[in-house]
């Protein structure tokens, strides 16, 4: 039985192209202890410690030195912070999305907690506040003590060459009375010594620019301790602003509370339209009709929830499996075709060299210039319509930015699929071939029965890379088009400005990195499904 479970561990670790889990296993098993932790520490002792040197390295030599317009680069510590901003972010939205739609003694419950809650923070919001005035009070007092010699030595220093200037300037006017006429040695000597004057002005100016470039800078320093207040000051700011919305979601806003109160407007309407005669009965109908309207509209209503980092990822993933699945189901026809007659092969070449190269920041506008075109008015249009309601797939809003994101994908990451297709369709074995004449086998026999699943392994590697490419080129699909996803949380972090939109920044490279690395290992594992025993495609 542990032998079985032993094999079944090795080959599940092979197929998922795990290897450094191999030796912890055969560990496990007592199988050749000093080879399993030679391994384990070449596998996996070793990597972790160049991670741990490499962020220690960032957050010691280069977080420190690379100062932006946006501040230095965040350390380790300030991106793991924004990381944790976000996913506390996407909780609350998620909790308010729930309070909007709570009902009964759940609703009244929660909202008293709400409310206890929110009569506590009072005094952290003083005690944060009052934290940032004395922590910006002690840095003014710092940098004041560290700036006052500088600016003092500047001032010196510009009184002197402001003295010393008009003192040489006065020499060389009335030097200027006595020199003779014409070309001579003495007009000569006096330029050079005017020359030298506006010189000598130019060292002192560099030498006063100096330093006031050092003033700038002691200016420019942002505090550990201000930034630490800042930071706590913020997070009670926005815990505040949460609780209250929480309570406004829970009170006055809950959508049963918002029922609740037009329905008693709708039977006030009722009543006043039975008891109205004449020309009134015909107003209070109108009002009867526009009450029942918004209370249904109200009964249909859902929190208007912003996007949250988690639901930009999974409308990501969604663009780049959508054109993932488009460009194979493109290229892997062609890929077939090519390998089976070197005619259409010889009629897909120059346009495989000719689009091949063309980048994602071309096609994109065209893309977006025919979904527009086709789909003018996603909100009236019936495929966008049809789209938007389909369960799982049409809370992600389907719209032509998403679509031109998705073909730009296609486009970009099909050709290796179909290269690798066509030569893995070429390659098969001629043998297996003239067994099939032999057996006289149909086309789509041979096809289906030979020519795939001999050609599977190639298909899967170019699958691979396609997926990969289709991935890079996503995010910059999305930063350009507009379409909600990473690329454009990337973009509004960019174009926010906010004291943590760089860190939010570098938390993203981790996401679309790991993302990367998760579809790259479930396309290993079909391509090994697939591979034959020491088959190159599947290394």
């Amino acid at each position: 039985m542990l032998q079985t479970l032993k094999t079944t561990l090795l080959k599940v670790i092979d197929l998922t192209a795990l290897g450094f889990l191999e030796p912890y296993v055969r560990l496990a098993y007592g199988e050749e202890p000093t080879k399993q932790l030679r391994k384990i520490g070449q596998f996996t002792v070793v990597p972790v410690l160049v991670i741990i040197a490499g962020l220690l390295v960032w957050a010691t030599m280069i977080s420190p030195n690379v100062k932006t317009k946006s501040g230095e680069l965040p350390s380790p510590t300030v991106v793991a912070s924004a990381a944790g901003s976000l996913h506390q972010f996407a909780i609350r939205e998620g909790n308010k999305e729930a309070a909007y739609v709570a009902t009964g003694e759940e609703r009244e419950a929660w909202l008293a907690d709400v409310e206890a809650e929110l009569e506590s923070i009072g005094a952290e919001v003083e005690s944060a506040n009052a934290t940032v005035v004395e922590a910006r009070k002690a840095e003014a007092a710092s940098k004041s003590e560290r700036i006052a010699p500088l600016q003092a030595k500047v001032d010196a220093l510009k009184t002197a060459m402001k003295e010393e200037r008009a003192a040489k300037q006065a020499a060389l006017k009335e030097q200027a009375a006595s020199l003779p006429v014409g070309d001579n040695p003495q007009r000569a000597a006096y330029l050079g010594e005017l020359a030298g004057l506006n010189a000598w002005l130019d060292e002192q100016k560099a030498e006063i620019d100096t330093i006031d470039d050092q003033i700038k800078l002691i200016r420019d320093e942002k505090d550990p301790a201000v930034l630490a207040a800042l930071s706590q000051q913020t997070a009670v700011a926005e815990r505040e602003q949460y609780l209250k919305k929480m309570a406004e979601q829970l009170g006055e806003d809950n959508r049963q509370a918002r029922v609740a109160t037009g329905q008693e407007k709708l039977d006030v309407a009722k009543t006043t339209f039975f008891n109205a005669e004449g020309a009134a009965a015909f107003n209070a109908a109108k009002k009867v009709i526009s009450a029942e309207e918004r209370l249904a509209k109200t009964e249909e209503s859902s929190y208007a929830k912003p996007a949250t980092l988690y639901y930009q990822i999974q409308r990501s993933i969604l663009c780049v499996f959508a054109g993932f699945f488009l460009g194979s189901a493109i290229a892997i026809p062609i890929g077939v075709l090519c390998g089976l007659s070197t005619t259409f092969m010889g009629a897909m070449t120059p346009f495989i060299a000719l689009f091949k190269p063309v980048s994602p920041i071309v096609w994109l506008p065209i893309a977006l210039i025919v979904a527009s075109a086709l789909i003018p008015d996603p909100d009236k249009h019936w495929f966008t319509q049809w789209m938007w309601e389909l369960p799982l797939i049409g809370q992600y809003k389907i719209n032509p930015a998403f679509m031109a994101s998705a073909v730009t994908v296609a486009l970009c990451s099909l050709w290796a699929t179909m290269v690798n297709t066509a030569l893995g369709v070429a390659s098969v074995d001629k043998d297996h071939l003239n067994v099939a004449k032999v057996l006289r086998l149909g086309f789509w026999s041979r096809l289906f029965k030979i020519v795939l699943p001999s050609s599977l392994p190639l298909v899967f590697a170019g699958l691979r890379i396609s997926l990969g490419v289709g991935w890079m080129v996503l995010i910059a699909a999305e930063l350009l088009s507009s379409s909600e996803g990473i690329g454009k949380f990337v973009w509004d972090q960019f174009n926010n400005g906010a004291s943590d939109s760089f860190a939010k920044m570098m938390v993203v490279v981790f996401i679309v990195g790991a993302i990367g690395l998760l579809l790259d290992r479930i396309m290993v594992v079909f391509q090994r499904l697939v591979s034959f025993e020491g088959s190159i495609a599947a290394v």
